[in-house]
């Protein structure tokens, strides 16, 4: 490999890993400390609880369209700097809100274009993946790391500056995510170029016959139901550990140590892909999942915590690669952008909606012993993953038309 090529390879890595950074820094100031903005402004708790819950519907209805609309024009660069752009403007706006109704609008719109950016920088990513040999979970990593220093940092920050920081952070993590878009490379210009070159268009009846795939469904299944457990910990994990008599500084180690074993997952990432290959990680992280929130529902003490956290990595970290990696390896790459759309909508929309909707119920009767029906949803990712398992062997599912 020549020089110049290494050089170009090496460039768009750290372009990449800038973009995963910037989304989550993003994501580490609004998932934490958007709901304390919100009731600084004076929103009851159903109030909040409906502007955090209103992107996940929004998700369904846009999130497969713009990606598709990505794929058909192959355009995913220049659609990714729209987003960035709108999602800075609808943050821009937030500053002129007066009261729920313009904070809910403005937070439907931030949704529409949020909701794609993540997808379509995975569809971006996985093009150097594929044609440049770089690795994911190494360039994927640095958006796990920032999300420690932005929810740490802007945990100082608001206590020093007050509530009101909050939009100056979102404001401040817009613009980077802004300059991250428009920092990838141009199509075609660089030896790991963004977006699909393919000549075919993207067909709306491929895209459909790919809904119909068995293998695909499975594949959703599996994916869908072992991120999904993670809800009554998303939720209420932090609210039952401060319930159960652990500090707040202790909680703060836990949800380290939990991004920490990610962290290190994505950095081996390679290795683990090449041994394992994409459905029998899933599998993986389903069966750590059983283990993780059948103990975790038993309230064990602080140093078996500890050591489920650690667990993170697998029932977070596998299965998020094996799920980018399948659809690398079974989609093909002028249907990338769909596929990463349809599995966000399925994975972080419907069913990560639906089981935050029941933790509320579930946790409010059962309290931690909710997560053994988070055990439950591991257990089903991986039945799906084993008859996953049996069925592909690792060809593109739409050039097997007559699969069955």
């Amino acid at each position: 490999m020549s020089i110049a090529i290494r050089q170009r390879q090496t460039g768009f890595a750290i372009r990449a890993s800038a973009l995963y950074a910037a989304i989550f820094l993003v994501v580490g100031t609004y998932v934490p400390y958007y709901a304390v903005w919100l009731d600084w402004r004076g929103l009851t708790v159903s109030q909040i609880s409906i502007v955090f819950s209103a992107p996940l519907f929004v998700r369904v209805v846009f999130t497969p369209a713009v990606s598709f609309a990505a794929d058909h024009f192959k355009a995913h660069r220049a659609t990714l700097i729209l987003l960035a752009w709108g999602s800075l403007c609808c943050i821009v706006a937030l500053f002129w809100t007066q009261n729920f109704l313009t904070i809910f609008t403005t937070g439907l719109f931030f949704a529409m274009f949020w909701t794609s950016v993540m997808p379509l920088s995975e569809v971006i990513t996985m093009t150097g993946v594929r044609r440049g040999g770089l690795d994911y979970g190494r360039m994927r990593l640095w958006g796990s790391l920032t999300f420690i220093g932005a929810s740490s940092g802007g945990g100082v920050l608001i206590a020093w500056a007050g509530p009101g920081a909050v939009l100056w952070m979102l404001l401040g993590a817009g613009l980077a995510l802004v300059a991250a878009t428009h920092g990838l490379p141009q199509p075609g210009r660089q030896e790991v170029r963004v977006g699909v070159t393919q000549t075919d268009s993207v067909r709306l009846g491929e895209v459909l016959a790919l809904l119909r795939s068995p293998t695909f469904l499975l594949f959703m299944l599996a994916g869908a139901t072992v991120q999904a457990g993670h809800a009554v910990f998303y939720t209420f994990g932090t609210l039952h550990w401060a319930r159960g008599g652990i500090s707040t500084d202790m909680i703060g180690l836990l949800w380290t140590v939990g991004v920490g074993s990610e962290i290190a997952v994505f950095a081996l990432s390679g290795r683990i892909v090449r041994h394992f290959g994409p459905p029998r990680l899933i599998a993986i992280a389903g069966l750590a999942a059983i283990i993780r929130w059948t103990a975790t529902a038993l309230d064990p003490p602080l140093g078996v915590l500890f050591g489920l956290q650690m667990l993170h990595g697998l029932t977070f970290g596998a299965a998020h690669l094996g799920a980018i990696h399948f659809i690398s390896a079974a989609v093909p790459q002028n249907y990338a952008g769909t596929a990463q759309g349809l599995y966000a909508t399925i994975a972080a929309g419907l069913f990560m909606g639906g089981a935050m909707a029941a933790s509320g119920q579930l946790y409010g009767a059962f309290a931690g012993h909710a997560y053994f029906a988070m055990a439950g949803l591991g257990a089903l990712s991986v039945l799906a993953s084993l008859a996953l398992m049996r069925r592909w062997t690792g060809e593109p599912l739409l050039d097997s038309r007559r699969e069955h």
